[in-house]
């Protein structure tokens, strides 16, 4: 764990702290400074490993730092953990620092890499060891990759767990050759490079007319575990919960003719079937003031409006996008002068 100079004395208060601890400290010989304090050592009186705070900054002890690092990542090792307290500014050890990113670097550089290789529908990923640059994110050169098959209909957070436990397996075989990597990284290119932003709520809401069934699907396997879907429906925000997928609809009235945002209840499955771009999508229940079951929703809500004609009155038995509805609100509105 990298850490500012500034937090140093919490960390020797708490060390004081720890009644059943003993503090060391090694020191360096330096023919032009005199000894020079490297790192601060906690051992357990109980335990053979130590606990290291390692406060040196030069190029001098980037090796120690190598060596312990390797230490601890053996079970003969005699380092338990290390933590490493840098100055603010850019000090050679800073050039140890490796950084596991769950893609196929340069795609998806940022920090939702998961949740847009799922939003995109990428077949393919993978895991990558770089190290880190000052100042920049995920462009440092790279020294190890591994790929990694997206299975059908994968969550972001199956993927990510399944990314996770690989990325660690990957570091360990890193270490074990870090010397031979560093010689044969490799720098990244601009090639094939893309952005994953942070996942926001705004990404939530569906625009029935743009989106069609497979983008919606994968809209929800990557955000609706967190964020739950968004539309619109007579001014109001309604999550969409349960999804089900693509489905197929018979309507009732065949007169009507389904506009993307229409909804038609589904007896048989107990789903709400709503009209995309090309198709419909099913949900099982619905969030609106407190979470209802398709079925509620439809009795409560939707089944006084499916008999009615007007446009305004049709309306109200239609979800819409955020846009769609102050058009909408508009039309209530001329309707009512």
């Amino acid at each position: 764990m990298w850490t500012n100079a500034k937090t140093i004395r919490a960390y020797v208060e708490t060390l004081k702290r720890c009644q059943r601890c003993c503090m060391g400290t090694l020191w360096r010989g330096d023919t032009d400074r005199g000894k020079r304090q490297l790192c601060r050592v906690l051992s357990s009186t109980s335990k053979p490993k130590w606990r290291l705070l390692f406060f040196g900054t030069d190029h001098f002890a980037v090796e120690s730092l190598k060596l312990l690092t390797s230490s601890r990542s053996t079970s003969e090792g005699i380092v338990e953990t290390l933590e490493v307290v840098t100055l603010a500014g850019d000090v050679p050890v800073k050039s140890g620092i490796l950084n596991v990113h769950p893609s196929l670097l340069p795609r998806w550089r940022g920090p939702a890499p998961v949740f847009h290789t799922i939003l995109h529908g990428d077949s393919v990923t993978g895991v990558s060891i770089i190290q880190i640059r000052p100042h920049r994110f995920d462009v440092g050169p790279i020294l190890n990759q591994q790929l990694y098959q997206v299975p059908e209909n994968c969550t972001a957070d199956e993927l990510g767990g399944t990314l996770a436990t690989m990325g660690a397996h990957l570091l360990i075989k890193t270490l074990m050759s870090l010397s031979e990597r560093m010689e044969n990284q490799r720098e990244q290119g601009q090639t094939g490079a893309t952005f994953a932003p942070k996942i926001k709520t705004s990404m939530s809401w569906i625009v029935w007319e743009e989106q069609t069934c497979d983008q919606i699907d994968r809209l929800y396997r990557a955000v609706g575990s967190r964020i739950p879907l968004r539309t619109m429906w007579m001014g109001r925000t309604i999550k969409l919960l349960d999804f089900t997928g693509k489905c197929h609809v018979s309507l009732s009235d065949q007169r009507r003719n389904p506009i993307p945002g229409s909804v038609s209840f589904q007896k048989d499955s107990n789903t709400l079937a709503v009209c995309c771009k090309d198709g419909w999508v099913g949900f099982r229940s619905v969030l609106l003031k407190k979470r209802l079951t398709a079925a509620d929703f439809y009795n409560g809500y939707l089944h006084r409006t499916q008999q009615k004609n007007t446009l305004c009155q049709m309306a109200e038995g239609q979800f819409f996008s955020k846009k769609g509805e102050i058009e909408v609100h508009q039309m209530r509105k001329n309707s009512k002068l």
